[in-house]
């Protein structure tokens, strides 16, 4: 393994922790808005919930919620980076 695939590889787990904790932080921010979700079915209803932040969000200031952007920044670039590892990897 050379040093490009693990740098791709670390960029990755890093952004798979990103994208964790800001799913964690949309369930807290729905939960304290008075929303019914469910901490059991976090990973299966992560989209559904990050769709509500931000419907919500954006209703109460006219602007989408920061950590929206931050949960599809994160999960897209964790994929592109693992994606690139693969391929590099295999080159």
């Amino acid at each position: 393994m050379n040093t490009v695939t693990i740098l791709l590889v670390a960029t990755a787990a890093c952004c798979v922790i990103w994208y964790v904790v800001t799913t964690l932080l949309i369930y807290e921010n729905l939960r304290r808005r008075g929303q019914k979700v469910s901490f059991l079915w976090l990973r299966v209803l992560a989209p559904r919930y990050a769709s509500r932040y931000k419907e919500i969000t954006k209703r109460e200031t006219g602007r989408v919620g920061i950590l929206f952007y931050h949960w599809v920044v994160s999960i897209n670039l964790a994929l592109i980076s693992a994606l690139s590892a693969l391929i590099v990897h295999n080159l």
